[in-house]
């Protein structure tokens, strides 16, 4: 039996990350893999195919627009009442969002529910048919099997202990982040942000993506225990740090909110290739393990591809491992055609000369003689002949009845459903009415909540501030200016600092953290203007 094979494609707006993977037995290979910017993605796809020598091997590729719903079930539905209740259960969604659910292509996967045990929980993925028919004409021509949203694919690159409770964070265009309990994808959270955003900026300032993405892999981010940036590299940063501390912020809060502990975090693509971007996440995720993915199968020795190489293309390599019956099952976006269930070895290649000549050879053995009688047997097929054009004509006269009684139906049953859209309509309308009573009930109690948390908040902040501005100065060193200290809302205090050395800034954090007059403190890159270093620290009142 043939080696199983698939190529992975992770399609960007700019840019296809591509990986063909085998697997022979329980071994799986990347036989090649790369990247290729693109203007026209036609012509990209068709380029990948071939220096691959992909033209019959199985392709898989990533949703664009996905979007996730989780729903809590009983764990002894039949098969068919989960299925049925997780469909009402979407449509209501729908009703609540103003959406068609007809109009989404949709596939769920079932985990154990963690806070509830008699329960189990729905992953449900939605994605627009539109958008997904755009997607598979783009492959048109090749041999489409997958289509996966690359936040179920991702942990394939795993090799995930028994038990262990991590986290993935892919930077791609945008950021997904898969959460990942007892050995099982439990949650998938979208951030907007992603490498997209400081790519564009840069691409802006070079006029070349391409040269874009090569100074993001050559940036190296500033740490509290890094050497001091040089210009240009501090330039580059001033454009990157602002999404990645969005990023970690949002990753810091998933933790957080984590009912199970997470162990480690797992760090992948465009973005993970900035240098040091797993210390600039162990930074702010100090209780957690933070590193690089890496495909746990990929083996490297001196002299053979860099393991940042095979990192750079990690999501093309989950998706393809989709391809091959990896991962979890059941996300298959792709409807599968008559066709694509025949296997290979069944498919005829058509000879078209080879058919032309037995078309002739066929048509000399059925020519008869019309000038003599006919005989007996010429007679009987005559007579077939006949019998089999009246019950086509018959089976034709009975379908047009057929057809006619059931555009009758379907009339009336478009009055019928116009009729009761008629009557939603106007029940929608007392809903309107009566959410708007509601609404309007729920400012008068949101704005009584917000006086008495204010109020709360004066009294706790009363002494708090004056005995803060005593401990900050305690601590400041001589060449350290705070150019403001703002009480922005509740306990948060936001301090703006510069000083003409990066390691009295570092020290003054360190001071903040280890002497307490500040929980939670995080604060951003350092920004260099004229010999001057300034950064911003932000905490909350203890």
């Amino acid at each position: 039996m043939a080696n199983a094979s698939c190529l992975g494609l992770y399609i960007e707006e700019h840019l296809i990350k591509y990986a063909k993977v085998s697997k022979d037995r329980d071994k799986i290979k990347v036989d090649a893999f790369g990247l290729m910017f693109y203007d026209r993605i036609g012509e990209a796809i068709e380029q990948i195919v071939q220096e691959t020598y992909s033209q019959k091997t199985p392709i898989s590729i990533n949703l664009s627009e996905e979007m996730y719903n989780y729903f809590d079930m009983f764990a002894l539905l039949t098969k068919n009442d989960l299925q049925r209740a997780i469909k009402t259960e979407f449509e209501s969604y729908c009703s609540d969002k103003g959406y068609n659910p007809n109009v989404f292509e949709t596939r769920y996967a079932v985990v154990g529910n963690q806070e509830e045990k008699d329960k189990i929980r729905i992953i449900h993925v939605a994605d627009n048919k539109i958008e997904l028919n755009k997607q598979i004409q783009q492959i048109d021509g090749y041999k489409l099997s997958n289509i996966s949203p690359i936040s179920m694919s991702i942990p394939n690159l795993i090799d995930i202990e028994k038990n262990e409770n991590s986290i993935v964070v892919n930077m791609e265009d945008s950021t997904t982040v898969t959460t990942i309990l007892d050995n099982k994808i439990y949650h998938v959270d979208k951030i907007e942000e992603g490498s997209k955003d400081f790519l564009t900026k840069i691409n802006l300032k070079e006029n070349s993506y391409l040269k874009a993405y090569e100074i993001c892999k050559n940036t190296t981010i500033y740490t509290s225990e890094g050497r001091e940036l040089q210009e240009e590299q501090a330039a580059y940063l001033e454009d990157i740090m602002p999404t990645l501390y969005t990023i970690v912020g949002k990753v810091k809060e998933i933790v957080r909110d984590n009912v199970d502990k997470i162990r480690k975090v797992y760090i992948t693509g465009t973005a993970a290739l900035i240098n040091n971007i797993d210390l600039y996440f162990q930074e702010y995720l100090e209780n957690v393990q933070c590193e690089i993915l890496k495909p746990y199968f990929v083996q490297t020795t001196a002299g053979d591809i860099s393991i940042k190489d095979y990192v750079e293309v990690n999501s093309a390599i989950s998706l393809a491992m989709m391809g091959i019956g990896e991962g979890i099952s059941g996300m298959n976006f792709k409807n599968q055609s008559f066709g694509d269930k025949i296997p290979d070895w069944l498919k005829l290649e058509v000879n078209p000369e080879r058919t032309e000549k037995e078309k002739k050879n066929l048509g000399g053995m059925f020519t008869w003689d019309l000038g003599r009688p006919l005989d007996k047997t010429e007679t009987s097929l005559v007579r077939i002949s006949v019998g089999l054009i009246l019950l086509v004509v018959i089976y034709c006269l009975f379908s047009g009845l057929l057809a006619n009684q059931m555009k009758k139906k379907t009339q009336e049953a478009d009055e019928s459903i116009s009729q009761t859209q008629s009557q939603i309509a106007l029940a929608s309308n007392d809903t309107e009415k009566i959410n708007s009573k509601i609404n309007e009930y729920n400012n008068m109690i949101k704005n009584l909540e917000e006086a008495n948390n204010r109020i709360t908040d004066r009294n706790k902040t009363r002494n708090a501030i004056p005995n803060l501005l005593n401990q900050i100065m305690s601590v400041v060193p001589e060449n350290v200016q705070l150019t403001s200290i703002e009480n922005t809302n509740g306990m948060h205090i936001i301090i703006n600092a510069q000083s003409n050395k990066y390691e009295q800034l570092g020290y003054l954090v360190a001071k903040m953290k280890t002497d307490v007059i500040l929980t939670n403190v995080i604060s951003t890159a350092g920004q260099k203007d004229n010999n001057v270093v300034s950064i911003k620290i932000e905490g909350d009142l203890p």
